[in-house]
């Protein structure tokens, strides 16, 4: 991109040259190695309570708008809604050992003209956190977004005071934007939220560092990781 000025000298903003926006994001199966990150549909919620429910101490849903959800009935209204949404578009990781559904997130503020989407409402159970298919599902995600569909900017938004997410960003590949304070009343409370984000011209670095760290030979026979992810992040200017 070219930096311009206007008659004064001022400047305006790097050029995008042949900017015609990104695609619309398709409501479409991504396939990997060990998951599959499917449409959201009714039929998965009764997988998804099940597992969810093993979080016992219910800190799954600190941090979300939503739940904790009193029973199964009450979940599968959630996702009878969740399903008919288009932005929020939620989709539900799907482990391939047993088809079972184990998580769910979305994109949301999708918005193809300008190039910009967020992955958001990460619903991890403990079935599915701290394994190769969490990342692989958030590789799927993001593969879609920047490698298929051509957006710039990839984002991730959480409340401030919420570590394990803020954690999860960075070993990603996000890097930290900013603080909006006081950017949200949710559950009775204030939320500042921590922006992240990774732009297109990050992405071939990134890619690349999931696809080393998801090579079978990266993994014993156990399925213990042998090197952990490590993608680099540049310092912002």
């Amino acid at each position: 991109m070219t930096q311009r000025v206007n008659k004064l000298g001022q400047p305006i903003g790097e050029t995008v040259a042949d900017w015609v926006g990104a695609k619309e994001v398709p409501h479409t199966a991504m396939h990997g190695r060990t998951c599959d990150v499917v449409p959201l549909a009714k039929h998965h919620a009764t997988d998804l309570h099940a597992a969810f429910s093993a979080d016992k101490p219910g800190a799954l849903w600190t941090y979300m708008p939503t739940g904790p959800f009193a029973d199964e009935a009450q979940y599968a209204d959630w996702v009878s809604n969740a399903c008919q949404s288009h932005d929020p578009l939620f989709f539900a990781v799907i482990d391939k050992a047993d088809g079972n559904a184990v998580g769910v997130a979305s994109f949301l503020r999708i918005q193809p003209a300008q190039g910009v989407i967020e992955v958001g409402f990460i619903t991890f159970s403990p079935r599915l956190q701290r394994t190769p298919m969490a990342t692989e599902a958030m590789y799927l995600m993001m593969k879609r977004a920047l490698g298929e569909l051509g957006y710039r900017r990839y984002e991730w938004k959480c409340d401030a005071l919420n570590a394990p997410s803020r954690r999860a960003a960075a070993r990603l590949g996000f890097q930290y934007d900013g603080l909006f304070k006081q950017a949200l009343v949710y559950k009775g409370r204030n939320r500042d939220t921590a922006w992240f984000s990774i732009l297109d011209g990050d992405w071939p670095r990134i890619r690349a560092g999931f696809e080393a760290w998801m090579d079978p030979a990266n993994f014993d026979v156990h399925g213990t990781q042998k090197t952990p992810l490590r993608i680099n992040v540049p310092s912002k200017n």
